[in-house]
């Protein structure tokens, strides 16, 4: 028992220069992004979040009713040099959901960010972002409205303390 312990306190020992010498590597090195894991040389470095020039960042649903959610597509055009790669898009809160594609946007294209906004049971004024994170940098697109509460149901509800099932 104490071999095993001693070899495993000498491996660990022993990979700490290593994993020290990954971790001083220059900020250029971190921005990178590999496009293709089947051939590593295709790599993104970091460009300016100004190529992925949008439609329009915030979008204002207005006035709509409880029930249904809410969705809306943010589209950009990839003004740069370089593919876009979108690492992550994340929600303000839980009741927001993005989509988003995987595959790189190429120079001159267009790629798109489904913003799906949950309204059930949420009435009232709302303002919900996300936050999209790429190789070229960060944006931030906001969503916002106003829920009508659904109306009260025409029939009236059982509020007896007898069972009817």
């Amino acid at each position: 028992m104490k071999r095993i312990i001693l070899s495993m306190s000498l491996l660990i020992f022993a990979a700490a220069p290593s994993f020290a010498q990954n971790a001083s590597k220059s900020v250029t090195d971190q921005t990178k992004l590999t496009i293709n894991a089947a051939d590593p040389s295709t790599t993104v470095s970091a460009q300016n979040p100004d190529a992925m020039k949008f439609t329009s960042e915030i979008h204002d649903f207005g006035i709509i009713p409880e029930g249904p959610s809410a969705d809306y597509e943010f589209t950009f055009t990839n003004t740069g040099k370089e593919p876009i790669v979108i690492q992550r898009a994340q929600a303000s809160c839980g009741c927001t959901t993005p989509y988003y594609t995987k595959d790189p946007i190429l120079p001159g294209k267009t790629g798109k960010i489904k913003v799906a906004y949950a309204t059930q049971g949420r009435p009232n004024a709302f303002t919900k972002t996300v936050t999209v994170a790429t190789n070229v940098g960060t944006k931030v697109l906001t969503i916002k409205g106003n829920v009508e509460k659904a109306p009260e149901s025409s029939v009236p509800q059982n509020t007896s303390m007898i069972k009817t099932h």
